[in-house]
Order: structure tokens, then sequence, then C-alpha cells
């Protein structure tokens, strides 16, 4: 009787010990399951590639030591537009330059507003509006069944860098991005991103630097300018999203950026026109509208309205 009870208090003592070394090790493995699931938990944070507003895009370091010119510059970002700072073509009876828009669309005031941090440019079907006048004076076109509009900084400014986040119309109007000043005209870009038919327009920024002086040869009326023109393709439509686009303009040289990179074909060199061709040495106001391309194509009721996108305009200087 003895033996067996020393028999089973040694079982007894042997069992105890396995259950304790079973233990201890299930729950060190509870701790180190606890352990894991807490690092697989841990928050992973990317770097922050936010672009610093202050500088282009092309430039974040600022190493061209660029300065904000805020008269010109916008980020859209109030109730209404800044109307000490911008001319919407129409208002009050005043047209710059004379331009009521291109026939058979006609610039309106109501078709300007900001929204969602945005300008807007509304291109309409309204034949019932009052245009005025009826035809074009000089070529007789007529104006019907398109409103559209421009607005124009009241300030001028000569060099710089500048920089629009937009997204273009799509249908068939342009949505540009421009200049006027003395006898000249700068176009960054005139887009065209609802073209129907035409892939390479609807991924295309047409750039222009224009004459309107009667002793230049290329004066654009006589039919010998642009004095420079070229396409400027991307990758994407111009009417799909939202993209940076800038323009280095200088004495010697314009460069044209696409979200923060030199484009392939985006330097134009003064040392490489010839004189006559280089136009663009004069202070300028910018532009932005639609206007109507007839022979690109012209918008019809079911288009209509689209709106032409400007989310900021930035303009720095040295």
């Amino acid at each position: 009787m003895m033996i067996l009870k020393l028999k089973y208090n040694w079982l007894y003592t042997i069992g105890l010990i396995l259950f304790l070394i079973v233990g201890i090790g299930c729950s060190g493995s509870d701790k180190d399951e606890v352990e894991i699931k807490e690092e697989e938990e841990e928050e992973v944070i990317p770097p922050d590639n936010t672009p610093n507003d202050s500088y282009p895009l092309s430039d974040q370091s600022n190493l061209g030591n660029w300065v904000i010119n805020n008269e010109v510059s916008d980020e859209f970002s109030t109730a209404s537009l800044n109307e000490d700072k911008w001319l919407i073509q129409g208002r009050g009876g005043v047209y710059q330059s004379n331009f009521r828009g291109r026939p058979p669309s006609q610039f309106s005031i109501d078709n300007v507003r900001l929204e969602d941090g945005k300008l807007k440019i509304q291109t309409r079907w309204e034949p019932d509006y009052d245009f005025n006048p009826k035809t074009h004076p000089n070529t007789g076109e007529k104006f019907e069944n398109i409103t559209t509009a421009a607005v124009i900084t009241k300030k001028l400014f000569q060099y710089g860098y500048m920089e629009i986040k937009c997204k273009s119309a799509k249908a068939q109007v342009t949505s540009s991005f421009w200049t006027t000043g003395s006898k000249s005209e700068l176009d960054m870009f005139e887009m065209f991103g609802g073209h129907k038919t035409n892939d390479s327009w609807r991924k295309r920024l047409k750039f222009n630097m224009i004459s309107w002086d009667p002793q230049n040869y290329y004066y654009l009326p006589d039919g010998n300018g642009p004095a420079y023109s070229d396409n400027i393709q991307v990758a994407h439509n111009t009417a799909d999203d939202f993209h940076v686009y800038g323009f280095d303009w200088t004495s010697e040289y314009i460069k044209i950026y696409v979200d923060g990179e030199l484009h392939p074909d985006g330097t134009i060199l003064k040392s490489a026109l010839d004189e006559q061709r280089w136009v663009t040495d004069v202070p300028y106001r910018i532009w932005f509208d639609s206007e109507t391309f007839p022979w690109l194509g012209v918008p019809e009721e079911a288009d209509l309205p689209v709106d032409y996108e400007i989310e900021y305009l930035r303009v720095w200087q040295k």
C-alpha cells in the first residue's frame, strides 16, 4: 500500500512539473504574439511630399531666389473674384484690347465665378443672350448661341515665373492662359481638351509669340505670323484632371514646365530666333479665357455648359 502511494505521489509530481513547463511556455508564446501584433499595428507615416507653395514646383529649393508678386498672383480662395486685381471682360462696358470674343462666341460677365476654391470660366449655350454687337465689326462673322468669358489682370509685369494649376474645358472651346502688352502677345497655352476627333489637340499646349506691330515682318494680320509657334504635347488629356504648368519668362529664353519638369520641347531661346521673332520684351497683362475656334469645331447645345477651371495663379520674380 505504501509503495502504491509513493508511486502515485511521484506521478503527481511529474505531472505538476510538466504542467508548469507547458504553462510557462504558452505564456511566453502569447506574450511574443502580442508584441508581434503591436509591431504590426504601428502606423507607418509616409514622407511628406507636399509641395512648398512658396516656390515654383520646378524649384522647390528656391535656387532662383524667387519672390512672389502678389499684385497678379491669386489663390482664388475667396467668395468672389477680387475685381481690384482683375477685370472681368465687359464689366462696366470695359473691354481690354476691344476684344469681345471670337465668333460665334461672345464674352459675358455672367460666366465667371469662384467655386470650390477655383476660378471657373464657363461656356454656355445661350441663343437668347443679348449679343452686342451682333456681328464682328471687322469680319462680319455673326455672334450667336454661345457665351464664354475672360478675366484680365489690371497690373502689368515684365519677366518672371508664371505657374498655373488648371483643368481645361471638355468641349470644343479653348482654355487659354495668355498675355497682351505693347504691340505683342505671348500665349503660354491654348488648350482644346474637348476636341471630338483629334487626340493630339486634347493633349496639346499651343504656344505662340505674336506681333501686333505693323512694322514687324511677322505682323499677324499680314499673314506672316505668328512670330513663333510650337505644339507642346503632353502625356495627358488636359480636360481629364488638374495639372501644373510653369513658364519661366526672361529676356533671353522662355522655359515651359509640366508638373514641375522641364518639357523636352519647352526651351525657346532668343539666340535661336531672328530678331523680329522675339517680341516678348514688354510688360504684360495676364488673361484667362475661353473662345470658339471654328476651324477646330464649334460646340453644340448638348456639349454645354462646361467649365475651364483654374486652382491658382502664382507669379514670382527676381
